[in-house]
């Protein structure tokens, strides 16, 4: 497929997604103060930004309400509390994990609710139920997305099966992500080109969700953009799981529209972030991530290792190799 774009232009297909609370909330277990949301709320507005992820709805039968923040369950109720009536152009979507939400339940028809769009995470193995609760919420009134995780670690066939059943269902848009932060941007050109096959066919949008473990989020960001793909996932500072995400200051730098602004990022940063990581509050690259990526592993091993404080690299080398 062709390039699309070039470093002077911009597309006015790109919508790009604030993911700080959902992703960022995996490092500090949610616990974000009403302050920081409403700021960060008002900074994605400021700058233009067209998504915000308040978090997940997970099912609360699961998941212990009193060891979480209450954006692990990001209950519409408490989202209104921030948004109010959210007459912006920013629009807000939570993610719903399969086998870890009580969608049937808990997610209530869009009349009803302050989301717009519910993105459901899956593993190609569990598709049939990804496709469930798109089906679900598509039925409730609400935008769609699947974002099908650990990619690098399918089979390129079970990737195949995924999006063509992906692509014969309601969903609105299917998402990229490099769940273990292990791709480059050579791979993620050719899976762009896959899956922006599949979107053209079928009509659906593509998206993009990197992670930091290689210094290669914000670098696979842009080489997707470059292919076509147009919803791009970002954070504040890259805040999340383990090495963080493509940085939201480092995407409107580079993205060329002028609706979006760069300044009320950097001051949101300045005056939230800063004081976040102040408190103790970690994330970003270090060496256990960038091994873990390297190996292609999921993080858990890098941020056992990183929440231990150790140092020594090359021994957690060693672990990691012996596992693989």
């Amino acid at each position: 497929m062709a390039q699309k774009g070039d470093l002077l232009s911009f597309r006015p297909d790109i919508k790009v997604l604030d993911a700080t609370i959902r992703d960022g909330g995996l490092v500090n277990d949610f616990y974000f103060t009403d302050e920081f949301i409403h700021n960060l709320y008002e900074a994605n507005v400021k700058a233009g930004v067209d998504y915000m992820e308040f978090g997940y709805r997970a099912d609360k039968e699961m998941f212990d309400v009193d060891a979480y923040g209450p954006w692990k369950f990001a209950e519409d109720d408490k989202i209104r509390e921030v948004v109010g009536d959210n007459d912006t152009d920013l629009k807000i979507s939570i993610m719903a994990d399969v086998g870890r939400c009580n969608y049937k339940e808990d997610i209530h028809d869009r009349s009803d609710s302050p989301v717009d769009l519910i993105r459901v995470a899956t593993y190609v193995n569990t598709m049939p139920a990804a496709i469930d609760m798109i089906e679900d919420a598509h039925r409730k009134g609400y935008e769609t997305t699947c974002n099908i995780m650990a990619i690098s670690n399918a089979k390129e066939s079970d990737i195949n099966k995924a999006l063509e059943m992906l692509g014969k269902s309601c969903v609105d848009g299917i998402y990229i992500v490099d769940s273990f932060g292990s791709l480059f941007p050579e791979q993620i050109r050719t899976i762009s080109d896959q899956y922006m096959e599949v979107g053209e066919k079928y009509g659906k949008y593509i998206g993009m969700h990197a992670h930091n473990n290689q210094q290669l989020a914000f670098a696979n960001t842009i080489e997707s953009c470059a292919r076509g793909v147009s919803y791009l996932d970002a954070t504040m500072s890259g805040m999340g799981r383990g090495a963080g995400n493509c940085c939201m200051e480092l995407l409107l730098g580079f993205l060329k529209n002028p609706k979006y602004k760069l300044f009320p990022i950097i001051k949101f940063i300045e005056q939230n972030i800063v004081p976040l990581k102040e408190q103790g509050v970690e994330w970003g690259f270090d060496i256990p991530y960038l091994l873990t990526g390297h190996l292609n592993q999921h993080p858990r091993a890098a941020i056992a290792a990183m929440k231990e404080g150790r140092k020594d690299y090359s021994g957690f080398y060693k672990e990691i190799i012996d596992k693989d």
